[in-house]
């Protein structure tokens, strides 16, 4: 989530063309990018769905004891946990204009206009959900309120008792949220300060010391949290917070600034990019199969060194000399339609399964019905996505058309320019 921001333009996904670019050797490349990560968005967000399931499925399975998927190599499978995707994925994407104007000059867009714009992108939709389910909960008043002012404010996720409440995976919000007020706070501020610096390699070295101290600061502070002081996984504000989840935005930012350092240089052949992404799909698999109790090493830091090898994925999927079929199976039309919905299904696919489940139209709890449940929701939710992104997401993502790069209010009607 985004997240978990779901339709990225095109100039977004890769940033502004050099003046002497060539549009007609550009667009289609950059539409190629565009498709794979919408391609990749939608991957995950489907995942999550799954993983949801799964969820729900272990938690309220009737001896609490069983996963829903007797297998153990099946069930690290269905348990994979993505959000360190969309955290990699939102900060590389966000953070490719910044990385530009730090180490090859220009200038950068006003914070007030990324964060509007941000604001149209995510919170019409979220707000109409939250309110929406928590009504739903809480039918007489004041009900539940301290929950709604929380998930209104994104402030949930420091919250030990409600980080969950009422569309619980929309925690992840509160820390987009946050790292976007850190983006515009860091972005300009490592621009002005590579303008001094008159060798490009340092200032490409000043950017990626940043994003590593960023990304080593949630290790230490994790480190700390667990072994130092001896505070249980299930301290939600202090294993949940920016403080120790940053790490996943640091990797895409990490990612942001090596491809622009590289630029067209230095792209992967496909006898090292093949064996990169399998080596990254695996570690991540062995992360799920290997963390198996809650308190033991790779759980307590599986979400910086997840966010590490989803960076890996994504830089052997777009910084390559020919796409072949890796990238022909993420731009299928399907797959990217769910990609380009995937902030929808984000929001209200948790909502539709405890409706599901609440109303008996899920399987029984236990093994047996969980194959039927993941068919299920997933099926009402992708429609029900669908719905959502033409009905609210996309009327309005148009608002953002209603300030131009610069923050200025654009002029629709400029033939009335002039007239008295």
């Amino acid at each position: 989530m985004s997240t978990l921001s779901t339709t990225i333009t095109t100039a977004s996904a890769t940033g502004p063309r050099p003046a002497e670019a060539t549009p007609a050797k550009g667009a289609p490349a950059r539409n190629r990018m565009n498709a794979e990560i919408q391609g990749f968005r939608g991957t995950a967000a489907l995942l999550t769905v799954v993983f949801h399931v799964w969820q729900q499925y272990f938690t309220y399975d009737r001896d609490g004891a069983h996963s829903p998927v007797p297998n153990r190599y099946a069930n690290a499978l269905v348990s994979l946990e993505v959000i360190d995707f969309f955290f990699v994925l939102s900060a590389y994407l966000l953070t490719l204009s910044y990385a530009r104007a730090a180490i090859d000059g220009g200038s950068t867009r006003p914070g007030r206009v990324f964060l509007f714009r941000r604001a149209i992108r995510i919170i019409p939709l979220y707000f109409l959900a939250v309110t929406f389910v928590w009504a739903t909960r809480n039918p007489t008043l004041p009900g539940e309120w301290s929950d709604l002012v929380r998930h209104l404010t994104f402030t949930q996720v420091f919250d030990q008792e409600q980080i969950f409440y009422t569309i619980g995976p929309t925690w992840s919000l509160s820390l987009e949220i946050m790292f976007y007020v850190v983006l515009v706070a860091l972005g300009p501020l490592a621009a002005r300060a590579c303008r001094s610096l008159r060798r490009r390699a340092s200032r490409v070295a000043v950017c990626a010391v940043g994003c590593a101290l960023l990304y080593i600061g949630p290790f230490i502070w994790i480190a700390v949290a667990r072994y130092g002081l001896d505070i249980p996984h299930t301290e939600w504000p202090v294993f949940f917070g920016p403080q120790a989840r940053f790490g996943g935005f640091a990797a895409g930012m990490g990612l942001a600034v090596l491809m622009i350092a590289l630029g067209d240089r230095g792209l992967l052949h496909a006898k090292v990019a093949i064996p990169l992404r399998v080596a990254a799909v695996v570690g991540l698999y062995l992360l799920s199969l290997c963390g198996t109790e809650a308190e033991d090493f790779l759980t307590t830091f599986y979400h910086p060194l997840s966010a590490l090898l989803w960076m890996v994925l994504l830089y052997s999927t777009i910084h390559v000399q020919r796409r072949g079929r890796w990238h022909r199976c993420l731009t299928v039309r399907w797959l990217t339609g769910v990609g380009l919905a995937s902030y929808s299904l984000f929001v209200w696919h948790e909502p539709i399964m405890l409706a599901l489940y609440n109303a008996g139209l899920l399987p029984p709890d236990g093994q047996e019905g969980f194959p039927l449940a993941v068919v299920i929701v997933m099926v009402v939710a992708v429609a029900g996505a669908a719905v959502s992104y033409w009905v609210i997401e996309y009327p309005a993502s148009l608002l953002g058309k209603l300030k131009d790069g610069r923050g200025r209010p654009r002029d629709f009607y400029p033939e009335a320019a002039g007239q008295g």
